[in-house]
């Protein structure tokens, strides 16, 4: 395949594999939660795209480091260790618990064991990791595609994420909602919601606008972009943003531009280029966001 094409990413052909491969990077994206000093809007927790994968970047361990990746190209999740030692683990459909068991029979061997809360986080009817049989599918090709799909999104994203000239987070995957997001700050600090959890009153509780990509579920069983603000301002239902086939969702609180409709176009980078712009152009107008924030390219050195 062209390095420059962009996958197919049905939701109905691989929910099976996107269901599972989620609990396993839940099982992985803990280690960081437990280990990883915290950060404002939860960006000690993410993990991010390698060459080959999803990695958790380096974990701190007392004074030693660990990092848990996992490699799409060769079907492993594999364990680093800085005092040079490497764990694969096969990625064979095994079932959540026997993953998560291995995956914390590694660290103990290593010398590195880590405690994390066994129940997974932002999905419903959650099942503790050690009695989760449910969830045993992995195609390997499925999971590669999607990776591919991540990883020329990761680009495409970086470079919207560069003209911010504010506060904002790295390009970063959530294991928790399952996407790939970038998030900009004004600088003025939000409320959370009325009776929001843990995770909504540290994740909204700063003004911002927050783009990203996700490979769908049960209730939008499709692949998509979306954006959003933060507090919601009014009017947004009345914004017309780019390309063809963007639209507001009022149901999800949500801009969403359909994967398929960015595989269709002339220039699919440019097309989620101008959904990323075009959203971000409307909600900084509706939020009364500060002007200049927003650069423009320079040249490389």
């Amino acid at each position: 395949m062209s390095l420059d094409a962009w996958p197919a990413l049905p939701y109905e052909e691989w929910h099976d594999t996107l269901e599972t491969l989620h609990m396993y990077t839940q099982v992985v994206g803990k280690l960081r939660l437990a280990q990883s000093p915290f950060e404002a809007e939860w960006a000690n927790v993410a993990l991010y795209l390698t060459p080959r994968g999803l990695t958790t970047s380096a974990v701190p361990y007392g004074l030693a480091t660990f990092d848990v990746e996992f490699d799409f190209v060769d079907h492993d999740l594999v364990i680093r260790t800085s005092n040079g030692a490497v764990a694969p683990i096969a990625l064979t459909g095994q079932d959540v618990a026997d993953f998560y068991h291995q995956v914390m029979d590694v660290l103990e061997r290593l010398g590195m064991p880590v405690a994390v809360t066994e129940l997974p986080q932002e999905v419903p009817n959650p099942i503790p990791f050690p009695k989760d049989r449910e969830h045993h599918t992995y195609d390997p090709a499925h999971a590669r595609r999607f990776w591919e799909v991540l990883s020329r999104v990761d680009i495409v994203m970086k470079r919207h994420r560069a003209r911010f000239w504010g506060k904002s987070s790295p390009v970063h995957f959530f294991w928790g909602s399952f996407d790939l997001a970038t998030t900009r700050f004004s600088g003025r600090p939000a409320t959370p919601p009325a009776g929001a959890g843990t995770i909504m009153r540290y994740s909204e509780d700063a003004e911002q606008i927050a783009t990203g990509f996700w490979p769908g579920d049960e209730r939008m069983p499709f692949p998509a972009f979306f954006a959003y603000g933060y507090p919601q301002p009014s009017g947004c239902d009345g914004v017309l943003c780019r390309p063809e086939g963007a639209s507001w969702i009022q149901e999800a609180g949500l801009f969403v531009l359909r994967y398929d409709a960015v595989r269709e176009a002339p220039d699919p980078a440019r097309a989620i280029t101008e959904f990323l712009e075009s959203t971000y152009e409307a909600y900084a107008e509706l939020m009364d966001w500060p002007d200049g924030l927003v650069g423009h390219p320079t040249p490389g050195g």
